[in-house]
């Protein structure tokens, strides 16, 4: 596997989490007392709670925040080769008639997505569940889309997209990278 291009840096992610938060203040402001962000493992629990304090910083509204890990809910996780880990789930309120907007990192298939949902839905029935992604790759199997986008990245399907963040202990910074 190769590096074939940085697509973002440290202060292009910021200036986009700013944006998307922005963006849902400007959806529904009425019903912010109602949001809860959901933060997709792994990666976009961080960048959920990134969101979660911009928008507390512009509306003085503490958004609460949970973490899900959908493997287990993963329509191909019998096509894995390599084994799957389980990380923990952390939503501890209820989810019911809220608006949730799960979070993540990279939108590409769209089945981590699907396996989210159907994975907060046994926490209760949300009122509507929407999508923010850092980046969108393209290249959907099934009919997902993203509510809010960071960026648009048209990949092939040899391409990977990593994404760094530093809460894992590097530096902020999304790469493509090609494989062989």
């Amino acid at each position: 596997m190769r590096e074939k291009a940085k697509v973002m840096t440290e202060e292009e992610i910021r200036r986009v989490l700013v944006r998307i938060s922005h963006e849902i203040l400007e959806k529904d402001h009425s019903a912010i007392k109602e949001l809860i962000l959901i933060g997709v493992k792994s990666r976009g629990d961080h960048l959920a709670y990134r969101i979660a304090e911009i928008i507390e910083r512009v509306e003085r509204v503490k958004v609460p925040v949970g973490i899900i890990d959908a493997n287990l809910y993963r329509d191909d996780i019998n096509l894995h080769t390599t084994k799957i880990t389980v990380s923990k789930t952390d939503i501890p309120f209820d989810v019911t008639g809220k608006w949730i907007i799960l979070v993540d990192d990279v939108l590409y298939t769209g089945r981590t997505i699907r396996a989210s949902m159907e994975a907060v839905m046994d926490f209760g029935r949300p009122s509507v569940i929407q999508l923010a992604v850092l980046i969108d790759r393209g290249h959907r199997e099934l009919p997902i889309a993203a509510d809010y986008v960071g960026k648009n990245i048209p990949t092939s399907t040899r391409e990977i997209i990593r994404v760094d963040l530093e809460e894992e202990g590097k530096t902020d910074l999304a790469i493509i990278y090609e494989t062989d």
